[in-house]
């Protein structure tokens, strides 16, 4: 399991006066209003900064950082990643996990048919969708539905999926 987890990315200063745009990552984009501190993860460096004002403006949240004072100390944070550590995380529901927690998870068929390890989950359209690389390299791409994603499994990894025709 992993100690951090990403909640944002930061795309681009807004504005001159050291405000920067984040891409949510998380489900909840308003659990930014909660947070005191975050970590930022320029690639090269893991730096605490306070969060101080949010602002929300269609897919995006607005913040200022502390110590980020001006659009040029902004620009040098474009394309981090601001985490969290865990203990500051969100409940979960029931039948609910992150993502981080998910991957490496072996992943079946109903029919009991070993498919590959799940290496990546996309979020950007409708309903996530799982990656699932077989023992040739090859990916499945298979849908975050009910009717796709019967089960997932924490304490023994694994994943159950029912395949659409067509899928493979």
């Amino acid at each position: 399991m992993e100690d951090r987890l990403r909640v944002g990315v930061i795309t681009s200063p807004h504005g001159v006066k050291g405000e920067v745009n984040i891409f949510p990552t998380t489900d909840d984009p308003s659990r930014f209003k909660k947070l005191k501190r975050v970590i930022i993860d320029n690639k090269k460096d893991l730096i605490e900064m306070e969060i101080g004002n949010i602002k929300f403006f269609k897919n995006m949240v607005i913040a200022t950082l502390d110590g980020i004072e001006d659009r040029n100390t902004a620009e040098k944070f474009r394309s981090a990643e601001i985490l969290i550590d865990r203990e500051y995380a969100l409940p979960l529901e029931e039948d609910e996990y992150y993502i981080c927690d998910i991957i490496d998870f072996d992943v079946f068929s109903d029919t009991d048919i070993y498919l590959g390890k799940l290496t990546e989950v996309l979020t950007a359209s409708a309903n996530d969708v799982y990656v699932v690389r077989n023992e040739e390299g090859r990916e499945i791409l298979i849908p975050y539905t009910h009717e796709c994603v019967l089960s997932v499994d924490m304490n023994s990894k694994k994943i159950v999926v029912h395949l659409l025709k067509g899928m493979i």
